[in-house]
């Protein structure tokens, strides 16, 4: 039987640089942020639209496709509702705050 071998001393990586590197820097206002996310429900629906019309005229587009485009629409549009609630919500909490 062979000894086992120490184990040696391991090297210090720089992981909290790695992390740091690795969350996103915000560049952007919390408004603009916002904006830019109704932007893209937008565009979600107006291409949800957008393939309805066109299968409904020319069956040109595949259904499942329609389907998809139409419950990816839905979908943003539920969730941009929920960040809606909770940025009243907590806009409502703060005036319920007593200074």
């Amino acid at each position: 039987m062979t000894p086992i071998a120490p184990v040696s001393g391991v090297a210090p990586t720089d992981a909290a640089a790695a992390i740091s590197n690795a969350a996103p820097k915000p560049s952007q206002s919390f408004m603009s942020e916002l904006m830019d996310g109704v932007q893209a429900v937008d565009a979600k629906i107006k291409n949800a639209e957008a393939l309805a019309r066109s299968f409904g005229t020319d069956d040109s587009v595949p259904v499942h496709q329609v389907v998809f485009a139409m419950e990816e629409a839905r979908f943003s549009l539920e969730m941009m509702i929920q960040v809606r609630n909770r940025l009243v919500e907590s806009g409502q909490e703060l005036l319920r705050m007593q200074l």
